[in-house]
C-alpha cells in the first residue's frame, strides 16, 4: 500500500513540477530567475560597450549600438556556457540560446535603452558621473519589471527559458 501511495505521490510531485514550469504559482519565481539571467548578460554587455564607446570618444548612437550588440553577445554566451556544460555541441548550444533569450533580451534592451533616452541628462553622462550609474541602474530595474511578465508568459508556454531547463 505504501509503495502505491508513494507512486501516486511521486506522480503528483511530477505534475506539480510540470505545473510550476507551465504557469503555476512558482512560475513568477522562475520568470524572475530567467530575467535576472538575461539581465546579467545584458548588463555586462552594455557596461562594456559604453566603456569602449566612451574610451574611444564615440558619439551616443554608435556607443549605444555597440552596447546593444554586446548585450546580446554576453546574454547568449551565458546561456551557451550552461548548455555546453550539459554536453551540447556548439551549434546546438547556439540554437538553444537563440530560442531561450532572443525575445527576452530584445524586450530588455528596448526597455532599458528607452529609459536611458528619456532620463534627463543620461545620454550625456560619462562613466565617472553618478548620473550615468543612477540612470543605468534605473534602466535595468525598468527592464526587469517589463521583461519578467513576458518571460513568465513564455515559460508557461514552454518557450524562452523553458527551452534551457531541460539542460540543467
Amino acid at each position: 500500500m505504501r509503495q502505491h501511495e508513494h507512486a501516486q505521490s511521486g506522480s503528483h510531485e511530477h505534475q506539480d513540477h510540470d505545473h510550476q514550469h507551465h504557469g503555476g504559482a512558482t512560475s513568477w519565481s522562475m520568470a524572475a530567475q530567467a530575467t535576472l539571467h538575461c539581465l546579467t548578460g545584458c548588463a555586462i554587455g552594455e557596461v562594456v560597450g559604453m566603456a569602449i564607446g566612451t574610451a574611444l570618444a564615440w558619439h551616443n548612437v554608435p556607443t549605444m549600438i555597440l552596447a546593444i550588440v554586446l548585450a546580446f553577445v554576453f546574454g547568449y554566451s551565458l546561456t551557451m556556457r550552461g548548455v555546453l556544460r550539459a554536453g551540447l555541441d556548439m551549434r546546438s548550444a547556439l540554437r538553444v540560446a537563440l530560442a531561450a533569450d532572443t525575445v527576452s533580451i530584445t524586450i530588455m534592451e528596448l526597455a532599458d535603452n528607452a529609459t536611458i533616452v528619456v532620463f534627463p541628462g543620461a545620454m550625456d553622462a560619462t562613466l565617472s558621473d553618478a548620473l550615468f550609474w543612477l540612470s543605468l541602474a534605473l534602466s535595468f530595474a525598468v527592464a526587469f519589471l517589463i521583461t519578467t511578465p513576458v518571460n513568465r508568459w513564455m515559460i508557461s508556454r514552454g518557450k524562452g527559458h523553458a527551452v534551457v531547463h531541460q539542460y540543467h
